[in-house]
């Protein structure tokens, strides 16, 4: 197989995902690359696309969640012919040329962006490739069934039913989970995870990250738990690209040890391995990432929109909690990591959601309609 992987520069989760396809698939011997599918309308609509999606999500949170709602009640928006559609799609030669000089038969879009301009393609080259559309959040966007490719891989068989309400046929779904790096898939020692990071392999250890861009009251959340927590605890604060919060942050708490401020990091897995509780935004891609760690988790409210659905998923199987507010979910938090028979039970009803390799059972899918096609 030569597959494209088609992505998005909107945060690091999309991309992560794509990687982490690109990752098995090449170990399998697949030829397979990742694009930005916004660079196929431009290097600058994409820089400024992702800009933008970044501040929102930073400083403008109520605005995704408003427009988030809109676009649930006005499908319209996104189909065939409107403005927004005829933006995302104008990439479309590009893209096709692109498939053309690599030989491509396989094209995966792990974003709704991609999958709208692979579906101008196929409209004037039907059958040219196999197409797949991969949803990174446990529940069917409002565009992510708005466009008609061969699968759709989806996190959850529960899920199945509100897809099929969305559009997409039934045989055209496969419950494959969302894939994550491998890195994610391997649980380490805790004990030895904390000696790593410099930590007492007794210590109670709060990971908290709110997406690569550091968005949500994480200050406020910062300040209740400084407070509250008991004096064996630390708490790993992680801005990711966020550069003015780690900044504010590291002033903020000079001389507190508890606390412990980093910028972007490669060694979330290493984190999570070392961690009790993880405090987050409910993102798809890190919340799997998570769950595959079987590592509990706080969630932080923080843009809505199709994370509320990853929230109720994971609170619901008994791996996550939240609250309403920085002070109670602090609360949460500090009640949580005193309460050791808790946090077991939660990372053991996170392991019994078996979150393994997708990315195996997606390769296994397509290399088996390949082989099929073949003969």
């Amino acid at each position: 197989m030569r597959v494209l992987i088609l992505s998005c520069n909107t945060g690091e989760g999309h991309n992560s995902c794509a990687e982490a396809l690109r990752e098995y698939f090449t170990a399998q011997g697949a030829v397979c690359i990742v694009e930005d599918a916004l660079r196929f309308l431009s290097d600058g609509m994409s820089d400024f696309i992702s800009h933008w999606h970044t501040r929102i999500y930073r400083h403008m949170p109520d605005l995704f969640r408003t427009g988030y709602r809109f676009v649930e009640v006005h499908p319209s928006l996104l189909q065939e012919g409107s403005v927004v559609y005829r933006a995302l799609t104008g990439g479309a030669g590009r893209l096709y040329r692109f498939l053309a000089e690599g030989g491509y038969d396989t094209v995966i879009c792990v974003h709704v962006f991609a999958a709208f301009m692979i579906e101008v393609l196929l409209q004037e080259n039907p059958g040219a490739w196999k197409t797949a559309f991969l949803a990174t959040d446990y529940t069917c966007s409002p565009s992510g069934s708005r466009h008609d490719l061969d699968w759709y891989f989806i996190p959850d068989s529960s899920l199945t039913e509100e897809f099929i309400r969305g559009g997409v046929q039934a045989e055209k779904l496969a419950a494959t989970g969302i894939p994550v790096r491998m890195g994610f898939q391997i649980r380490g020692d805790r004990e030895k995870a904390k000696e790593t990071l410099g930590l007492s392999p007794d210590c109670c250890h709060l990971m908290m990250m709110c997406g690569s861009m550091g968005c949500g009251p994480i200050q406020k959340i910062v300040d209740h738990l400084c407070a509250k927590i008991s004096a064996d605890t630390v708490v790993s604060v992680i801005c990711g690209t966020n550069n003015r919060l780690r900044e504010s942050l590291e002033r903020r708490f000079a001389g507190k040890p508890q606390i412990r401020v980093y910028g972007y990091v490669n060694q979330v897995p290493l984190f999570m391995d070392s961690a009790d509780l993880y405090l987050t935004k409910p993102g798809g891609i890190s919340v799997t990432e998570a769950a595959a760690k079987a590592l509990p988790m706080a969630f932080v409210d923080a843009v809505a929109g199709c994370e509320t659905y990853n929230m109720r998923y994971f609170i619901e199987r008994g791996g996550a909690v939240t609250a309403d507010c920085p002070e109670k979910l602090a609360d949460a938090c500090v009640r949580l990591l005193s309460d050791r028979q808790q946090l077991q039970m939660m990372s053991d009803r996170l392991d019994a959601l078996q979150i393994g390799s997708a990315s195996r059972r997606i390769y296994q899918i397509l290399s088996e309609e390949h082989l099929c096609e073949s003969k």
